[in-house]
């Protein structure tokens, strides 16, 4: 579906941009989680401790959650380890066109992993795998997974990061073992390292990071809870925002939520608010960039194409 095609079927973006001159084309949320705990397997995320989330998370919910403010369409992230349940978001997937591609989760340096890709990647909507800090940490020492990883650049698919500030280093490391390998670091800005040293060396390999044209960086944790609440004001996250901004420039920032889990920390029309006002100010190309063409290129989702 071309953009001229795709914005006929959304519409207009509704009244959330109408006081701005500047407002996006379209916004793609890359960063979501749809499941079901009502299934007879159930789900082994989240638990059922987790009041919030221990719900059924369907996208008919986010589109009623969304339309109204503009969002146009999303990319799943796998966060259930089991093998069919990509298949079953990929079922969800073809019943619901506002998801654009998912990022599945496989195990990258397992004999099975090749034919776990074969088999998902004949679908157009796997656009990629999420690794977990440790996986990588671990995986750049055994050459399965590095060959599995080069499987997935050669692809034109991506690799999702889930980490924090230590992940950093490794992933330099293998931006050298697989130069090729377009990833999403997920979750940023993080919350630098406390000790002095370390808050440098997280500083450094960021800038480092900035360097390399195959790296985005998903802008999905904004917002922090102070005491029972998090602020709502872009000035209590602006240094943090400036800091990607110099790093990463207007063309690898890329617009996610991370919701039904952002619902811990502040509703959907926050997130997106403080993001909003942000990238607003740096003008339309900016926020057009950040909230559906550098999605376009991290993802490639098929369903959209400029």
């Amino acid at each position: 579906m071309n953009r001229r095609a795709f914005l006929g079927v959304t519409g207009s973006l509704p009244l959330a941009w109408a006081d701005s001159v500047v407002s996006p084309a379209a916004i793609i949320d890359t960063h979501t989680h749809f499941y079901d705990p009502s299934r007879p397997e159930g789900v082994p995320w989240p638990s059922k401790g987790e009041a919030v989330l221990y719900r059924t998370v369907l996208p008919d919910e986010f589109v009623r959650l969304t339309k109204r403010m503009g969002v146009t369409g999303t990319i799943v992230v796998e966060a259930s380890p089991w093998l069919e349940d990509n298949q079953w978001v990929l079922d969800v997937a073809a019943k619901h066109p506002v998801i654009l591609g998912l990022v599945g989760h496989l195990e990258p340096g397992t004999p099975a992993f090749q034919d776990h890709l074969a088999r998902f990647r004949k679908n157009p909507l796997f656009r990629g795998i999420r690794l977990g800090a440790k996986v990588i940490a671990d995986g750049l020492s055994q050459p399965p997974f590095l060959t599995n990883l080069k499987s997935i650049a050669a692809a034109g698919l991506e690799i999702d990061a889930v980490g924090g500030p230590a992940m950093l280093d490794d992933l330099l490391r293998l931006t050298d073992r697989v130069p090729d390998l377009r990833f999403v670091i997920d979750h940023l800005p993080f919350d630098p390292p406390a000790e002095a040293s370390a808050r440098e060396a997280f500083h450094r390999a960021l800038r480092e990071l900035g360097q390399h044209p195959v790296v985005y960086v998903k802008v999905s944790s904004v917002l922090r809870r102070k005491g029972s609440k998090a602020p709502t004001e872009l000035s209590a996250y602006r240094p943090a925002l400036d800091e990607l901004w110099e790093v990463f420039g207007p063309g690898r920032l890329i617009y996610g939520s991370n919701w039904p889990v952002s619902d811990l920390v502040a509703p959907y029309d926050a997130v997106l608010r403080v993001v909003r006002e942000y990238f607003t100010a740096k003008g339309q190309d900016a926020v057009d960039s950040y909230f559906w063409k550098n999605a376009l290129e991290a993802y490639r989702p098929p369903r959209f194409r400029a």
